[in-house]
């Protein structure tokens, strides 16, 4: 059977909910579109051919840069039969809508002091002769920091050569301009290559919407331009290195551009990190923080203080003293009562957090926060700035604060620099097992342009085009390297971060916070730049693993290897010591022997040091033992059928499940209403199915356990469905 994938794409500003169909959602067309990947190229008669037999599948687009596949339109259960009719095909992924994520952080990563540096033809390091394609919401190209940088692009959506952003009102975007921004601004503000040229992809349209289609024909079209780099401030929840997006950024680097991803917002849980910031080849961009103040709550009863995440376009947190901490419910004006000179609690969801913070605003508030809905915390950008502060806590947190509603609380502001952010994605990858993000970059607190001014924006989206600039700057200085030179270049001059003295964890943070003045005066290259081990099973299981060593200096260079701190189980075997010439390189094979039955934990990772000289390149590594703690469920999607009255769901199972199933309760007192689907021995990949009418409860809204269970450990997603007509 094929395997169908799933892409759906993170939100950089908007609040969005869990509920997996909302009331207000739009029809569902009764027609599918989907991307199917081949196994090899096929011209498009071939394709035709292919698809002669299924006489209700229209061929759409043939993709022959990105990946080898094309897209079709037509009845799904042809589309499927077609799938499991030929053994050219990979695999069929179903196209989804998604929508787009988002001068300090330019001076941390050392792109000032690169100002004084010259390539080659004696000419400032700023990005001159470099292309960057944006793939994003489009670009206000009008924008007076941004115009003598833009040189063209694509408009995927409405298919013409206009990539302006959309600008209806109610649908407008900002977040194209922002990347493009913090990438190459040349005016009041100056990105990280102020004289890098920008191409810009409108791959999402009105409000940020998009498909998985438009963003392959985006990287499709980058590809036949010839630009250096890409970037791609988009990613989803899906940790699997298999999605087709994923794909056709390893395919775009093997065609010699540089292609980065944002890594994603749903830290800090491990595991986290999604497609494509789960691409092999890309390089995957975390977000760090530049120096922000941080405010915490203290509350009279409760012993530690509560941090609190701002939310960027509101005021500073300064408060002089203490005030009174009320609750506003959702934070509709009609829920606002007495919150005049207050701080007002707010929880979230119902309307945006700009609609939250305007009301409680109006009605005298002092400040607010919001707190999560769902477990764990979350971050988020107001739609226009607001003069009073605004910022969120955890679910947990958050109702601790609820109990002691009345209280008198105090703000603090503490400095901080250099900390992951508490959103970034962290990895491991499922299924390869590698160590992403591969590097991070500021993405808090980080002003760029949009269209009309500038704003403030905080996310992994604000984070990559950091990387993508840096990009540029290294690409001037040696257009010679290749993507994987710039990546080795980036990742072995970054500067490992630490909180409290105790350092992040690889599968975290990568190689650590990119340098880019060091990085372009590299002299000595490391590749790959990180190491995967792959799952150890067995006893006495033995790995290993090569590093291609460059000295690209004009002096001999001697090479030498520290000896990891010794772990319970594990044994390493380095090379010994070594000289190279100027321009010589060297394949270099490491050995890792591993007994399961003396190692500690189902993760084990670090950084190798190979001094180059007295120069130290850290590399880091992971590997993981058995079935370790992924989880074993994500990605679920829940929506009308084609048929009336049917509907279908979508799951991503990272590693198969022994027993999965959909179980429904009566949200109002939890009572298990029954099963919408339950199987046995589920293969890993992405599962999609429908419900017909029969095997469905009675109309209504339920609240839905989808579970998986392999190797002893069960995971399970909560969301709300919504099935058939409901009375508001």
């Amino acid at each position: 059977m094929k395997k169908w994938t799933l892409l759906l794409v993170l939100v950089f500003s908007l609040q969005t909910t869990t509920s997996a169909r909302s009331l207000e959602m739009p029809p569902i067309p009764k027609e599918r579109i989907a991307i199917v990947v081949l196994d090899q190229p096929q011209t498009p008669q071939d394709i035709q051919q292919l698809i002669k037999p299924f006489k209700d599948i229209q061929l759409r687009h043939v993709f022959q840069e990105a990946i080898n596949g094309f897209s079709v339109e037509g009845n799904p259960e042809s589309i499927e039969k077609l799938a499991q009719n030929s053994k050219q095909i990979i695999s069929v992924s179903p196209v989804n809508q998604y929508k787009a994520q988002l001068e300090e952080g330019v001076k941390i990563i050392g792109g000032e002091e690169i100002r004084g540096l010259f390539d080659k033809n004696n000419r400032r390091l700023t990005g001159k002769g470099v292309t960057v394609g944006v793939i994003d919401t489009g670009v206000d190209y009008t924008h007076p920091d941004l115009k003598r940088n833009f040189a063209g692009g694509r408009d995927l959506v409405d298919n013409d050569a206009d990539p302006m952003e959309t600008k209806t009102l109610g649908r407008a975007t900002v977040h194209g301009t922002h990347v493009a921004g913090i990438i190459a601004a040349n005016g009041k503000l100056k990105g990280v290559a102020p004289d890098a040229k920008i191409l810009a992809y409108r791959a999402l349209g009105p409000g940020g919407g998009g498909t998985t289609e438009n963003v392959l024909a985006a990287i499709e079209q980058a590809i036949k331009d010839k630009v250096d780099i890409m970037n791609l401030s988009l990613g989803n929840d899906i940790n699997g290195p298999d999605l087709p997006i994923s794909l056709a950024l390893n395919s775009a680097v093997d065609k010699g551009i540089v292609a980065i991803a944002a890594s994603g917002n749903s830290g800090p849980n491990v595991w986290s990190v999604g497609s494509p910031g789960t691409a092999s080849k890309a390089i995957s961009v975390g977000a760090s923080t530049p120096t922000i103040e941080v405010p915490y709550l203290l509350i009279e009863g409760i012993r530690d203080r509560l941090r609190i995440q701002p939310l960027e376009g509101s005021a500073g947190w300064s408060l002089d003293r203490t005030y009174p901490i009320v609750d506003g419910g959702l934070g509709t004006k009609e829920d606002l009562k007495d919150v005049m000179g207050k701080i007002v609690l707010l929880k979230r969801g119902k309307i945006t957090f700009s609609e939250k913070a305007k009301n409680a605003r109006e009605a005298g508030a002092k400040a607010v926060i919001i707190y999560n809905n769902l477990s764990g915390g979350f971050m988020g950008n107001l739609e226009e700035p607001m003069d009073i502060p605004v910022g969120s806590l955890p679910k947990k947190e958050g109702e601790l604060l609820k109990s002691k509603t009345n209280s008198l609380v105090k703000v603090e502001v503490a400095e901080e620099k250099d900390l992951l952010a508490d959103f970034s994605s962290r990895g491991p990858v499922t299924d390869t097992w590698e160590v992403k993000p591969d590097i991070v970059a500021p993405g808090v607190a980080i002003n760029s342009t949009i269209p009309g001014g500038y704003l403030s924006l905080q996310g992994t989206s604000m984070a990559a085009p950091h990387v993508a600039g840096a990009c540029a700057l290294i690409k001037q200085a040696h257009p010679e390297w290749t993507p994987d030179q710039i990546k080795a270049a980036l990742m072995n001059t970054a500067k490992p971060l630490a909180k409290n003295g105790k350092p992040y964890r690889t599968y975290e943070q990568g190689a650590g916070r990119i340098q880019v003045n060091e990085a372009v005066k590299a002299t000595s290259l490391v590749s790959p730049s990180s190491l995967r081990f792959g799952k150890f099973e067995s006893e006495g299981d033995n790995h290993k693993a090569f590093l291609h060593v460059e000295n690209l200096s004009d002096k001999s260079v001697r090479y030498t290897f520290d000896i990891p701190k010794q772990a319970d189980g594990l044994k390493w075997r380095f090379p010994l010591a070594f000289t190279l010439k100027p321009g010589e390189t060297r394949d270099v094979k490491l050995e890792l022997e591993v007994n399961p039955p003396e190692l500690k934990g189902k993760i084990h990772d670090g950084y190798l040091t190979i001094h180059a000289g007295s120069n130290p390149i850290h590399i880091p590594y992971i590997y993981v033992l058995e079935e370790p703690n992924y989880p074993r469920v994500m990605g679920f999607d829940f929506k009308d059928g084609d048929r009336q009255g049917t509907y279908r769901y979508e799951v991503y199972l990272p590693g198969g499940a022994e027993e999965f199933g959909i179980a429904l309760f009566n949200p109002d007192d939890f009572r298990f209403v029954g099963f919408l689907d339950t199987e046995q021995n589920v293969k890993k990949g992405m599962v999609s199915r429908d419900i017909t009418e029969e095997n469905l409860p009675p109309d209504g809204i339920y609240l839905a356990k989808v579970f998986a269970k392999k190797a002893g450990k069960e995971d399970f997603i909560e969301t709300m469905l919504v099935i058939g007509e409901v009375v508001k």
